[in-house]
């Protein structure tokens, strides 16, 4: 008998589970490391050399230099993690980031969550 629970899917989204943290394990490290200017700095310098330096996979490398923030999260990136990437480094926010997960603009984004709290 099976004790695990089946695994939960969400159509379109990636959930963010035990194996997509080991997953990007590499890639949350490494975001985690943007805490630091001085690591900011050394990855804007070379972004590729950056991300080798913390094992990223050509997947991973790729969602990267492209700024494909829903890539990041499907090669097991965590929200608060790319958060660093995306905040730190990249110039976004987080309604930026809802924005581009649900396909929207970020204004429509903002007007969705004004009438959400409604």
């Amino acid at each position: 008998m099976n004790s695990l629970p089946n695994k939960r899917t969400i159509p379109g989204a990636p959930i963010f589970d035990g194996d997509a943290a080991r997953r990007g394990y590499a890639l949350n490290k490494m975001c985690y490391s943007f805490n630091s200017k001085m690591n900011r700095d050394e990855f804007v310098n070379d972004e590729v050399a950056y991300c080798r330096k913390f094992g990223l996979d050509e997947s991973q490398i790729k969602a990267i230099t492209s700024r494909d923030v829903l890539e990041l999260i499907r090669v097991g990136g965590g929200v608060y993690y790319l958060g660093k990437l995306a905040g730190g480094v990249l110039g976004l926010d987080m309604q930026d980031i809802g924005a581009l997960q649900t396909g929207v603009t970020k204004e429509e984004f903002k007007a969705k969550l004004v009438a959400a709290g409604h």
